[in-house]
């Protein structure tokens, strides 16, 4: 199996990129997704959150207020490492899970969307690693329009993260998404020809279907073995 690892910045695009991704067929693990649903109300998660923030984070119904939740940490950098450290146990076994069922399905290339691919040290685990890129100024200016924040939230929320710079240093696969969507989708194809490419055999036996060889070449040897003795 072929793990490609996805990650950039806030309002950088990787969720696009994500998208692509999935029209393409490709399955997608999204980090965001899971911890989403390790929040949810009641779940393991959900009570270290409340235990360490207070009940003011919670919605009417109960749910944490994610905005609220958002705003707190964002602005704390002592907070937003608390959390992480809360949630990081639970989002890792999650993502282990969602690649486990499709590991299952027999898939042989999958994406792991996760936003904190470095910090959370999962880089490990995929290769090729890409990183969806943006200038700095265009990534303020689209993060501003699309939460409608002012540019000293949207630099608090930028700062909050590894800076992008850094990031596409580490990357085996920079997307420049700088430019039109068009660009980015002209992008991509090049590089889907890239991640969709025959698998390594060290990638083969790490599938389903190598295991099953692997499996299948085992009880041939014992078997023949077996006989091989047995006529001795």
């Amino acid at each position: 199996m072929r793990i490609v690892g996805l990650t950039g910045g806030i309002s950088s695009g990787k969720s696009t990129v994500s998208n692509l991704f999935k029209s393409h067929d490709i399955p997608v693990v999204d980090a965001d997704i899971v911890a989403r649903d390790v929040l949810k109300k009641g779940t393991g998660g959900y009570k270290r959150v409340v235990a360490a923030f207070g009940e003011d984070i919670l919605q009417a119904n109960g749910e944490v207020d994610r905005p609220k939740l958002g705003q707190i940490v964002f602005s704390d950098p002592g907070k937003r490492q608390l959390l992480n450290r809360l949630l990081a146990p639970f989002i890792s076994s999650g993502i282990l899970r969602e690649i486990l069922k499709l590991w299952l399905k027999g898939c042989k290339v999958i994406v792991l969307d996760i936003p904190l691919l470095f910090e959370a040290k999962m880089d490990k685990w995929t290769k090729p690693i890409i990183v969806v890129w943006v200038d700095t100024e265009t990534q303020l200016q689209r993060l501003m329009a699309r939460d409608g924040i002012n540019e000293e939230d949207a630099r608090n929320r930028t700062n909050a993260q590894m800076a992008l710079d850094l990031k596409r240093s580490k990357a085996d696969i920079v997307i420049d998404n700088s430019g039109t969507l068009e660009d980015l989708k002209e992008q991509f194809q090049k590089i889907l020809v890239q991640v969709t490419r025959p698998l390594t055999w060290t990638e083969f036996w790490l599938s389903r279907q190598g295991a099953f060889s692997a499996l299948v070449s085992i009880i041939i040897g014992v078997v023949v073995g077996k006989n091989v003795v047995g006529k001795l």
